[in-house]
């Protein structure tokens, strides 16, 4: 799988185009804003654009979502369906964050646990992980041994359990149950920050790892 990450808004999220080397069909993961340089970074790359898709429903991740899903006519797919209320609530989260003014939306799909996402000639399993939000997914390609994890885990940290319905004891065991036994050798991209891998974390990240 090729992919490139592009940290967008002052949050410096992590957008990522998944792309299949196969066929060039491209996934615009969790686009969060600055619509126009993720369009130029699609354009650099070659890219078919195929789908945007969100692994949960905070507006970091999603705030491009609705412009790009319309320039470029494609679906939404994600996150899971108990994630709708954030997704419901972003004209409230635009307001407390300062961002532009947004409305709210749906997916054209929602995904639920083990479902596949076929991304040209690639398959991108889902895991429902929930606890940063209720409904955040992960999505793991295993050819590549790649997984994109959103908010869940980052290279030294965990995501933050704060929020409405966020749950620590959730987030994890979805880390520690479905996250780790991927393999240590998986490399992920998370939200925020460096990438690192399942091992890197299982061994050292204070919160999850063997001295934790």
């Amino acid at each position: 799988m090729d992919y490139r990450i592009l940290p967008v808004t002052p949050f410096q999220q992590n957008c990522t185009l998944l792309r299949c080397p196969d066929t060039g069909a491209t996934a615009i993961v969790d686009p969060g804003g600055e619509p126009e340089r993720i369009l130029a970074a699609l354009r650099e790359m070659d890219a078919d654009p195929a789908m945007i898709l969100l692994t949960h429903g905070h507006l970091d991740h999603v705030g491009a979502t609705t412009d790009l899903a319309a320039r470029l006519g494609l679906p939404i797919v994600g996150p899971h369906p108990d994630d709708a209320f954030w997704l419901d609530a972003l004209p409230q989260q635009a307001q407390m964050f300062g961002f532009p003014p947004h409305q709210a939306f749906r997916p054209d799909r929602w995904l639920a646990d083990d479902e596949v996402v076929e991304l040209g000639e690639r398959r991108l399993r889902v895991l429902h992980c929930p606890g940063h939000t209720p409904g955040h997914i992960v999505l793991f390609d295993a050819d590549a041994r790649l997984a994109q994890v959103g908010d869940v885990l980052f290279a030294g940290g965990i995501g933050r359990t704060d929020f409405p319905r966020g749950n620590h004891a959730d987030l994890l065991r979805s880390i520690r149950e479905r996250l780790f036994p991927l393999g240590d050798d998986v490399r992920f991209i998370p939200g925020h920050g460096p990438m690192s891998t399942f091992g890197e974390e299982r061994r050292s990240n204070p919160f999850v790892g063997a001295g934790a």
